[in-house]
């Protein structure tokens, strides 16, 4: 047994996959590309911003053929596929703005690691751009760029062996221990070796504290946004009654507006301008 820090924090998970050797084979297993790297940047973003949202990946990381990025992400928000997505076209339109074509020079890959589960009960799901005959159901081989959302929370046997093993070893770090023996994967030894609880910095527990704080402000503001937007959608939805009742007992036309007013609780000016 293996006491370590959660993956679940992107402070902790940028610290184990910016190693070179553990994100190419990451990479390598997910995506069958062997990068050909020197390092893994993190926080990485475009200067100048690409579209009227400066993206920034957790980890960037590219060579003469692909450029590949790796997210984290814990708290599953309604905008989760969107938002990847978002970041993944930036990274393939700042390539373009520089070139004098619409082919980038690189393939562009995005990873997308969602630690808390989602409703679909999906451990892997894929966006592949290239177009697909429609009937041959052949793809074209004209586009190779492809987003991969993950979630080890559900896992499976049904998955590729290799897929397996990273995800079980990420979902296993989220309660802080790991049993090393169950895992065959070097460079899953590796990362559990590298985010063991015992070696964090000062730096590293001050980051996962802030992370932790930020998360819960996150939560507490989009549960009070959805709570805030369902009062709004009642109160539409009462004053739609509202106008639709004073609307039936004009066309009757035996109330006086007065009367209307009173039974509907709208103004006699409002009922005056239906």
């Amino acid at each position: 047994m293996k006491y370590v820090a959660s993956l679940r924090y992107g402070v902790i998970f940028k610290k184990a996959f910016c190693d070179v050797e553990i994100f190419t084979q990451f990479v390598k297993d997910f995506t069958g590309i062997q990068l050909e790297i020197d390092q893994v940047e993190t926080e990485k973003s475009f200067d100048p911003p690409i579209g009227n949202v400066n993206s920034r990946f957790d980890l960037y990381a590219e060579d003469k053929k692909n450029r590949v990025i790796v997210d984290i992400q814990h708290q599953n928000f309604a905008d989760h596929y969107h938002r990847f997505m978002h970041y993944h076209c930036a990274a393939i339109l700042e390539q373009v703005s520089s070139a004098k074509d619409y082919s980038p020079a690189l393939r562009v890959f995005t990873i997308v690691v969602l630690t808390s589960g989602n409703s679909h009960e999906s451990a892997v799901a894929t966006v592949n751009f290239d177009p697909i005959d429609l009937v041959t159901q052949k793809p074209l081989g004209e586009i190779e760029h492809r987003v991969l959302y993950l979630t080890p929370k559900h896992w499976s046997a049904d998955l590729p062996a290799a897929y397996q093993e990273w995800l079980r070893a990420i979902q296993d770090s989220l309660d802080e221990q790991v049993e090393e023996s169950e895992y065959h994967q070097p460079q899953v030894l590796k990362v559990f070796d590298l985010i063991q609880r015992d070696d964090l910095t000062p730096t590293d527990r001050a980051r996962m504290k802030d992370e932790y704080a930020l998360e819960e402000l996150k939560r507490k503001e989009y549960k009070e946004a959805l709570a805030l937007g369902e009062a709004q959608g009642v109160a539409k939805g009462e004053r739609n009654m509202q106008l639709s009742l004073a609307k039936n007992l004009l066309q009757l036309g035996q109330l006086e507006i007065a009367t209307i007013a009173q039974l509907t609780g709208l103004t006699v000016a409002e009922i005056h301008s239906l």
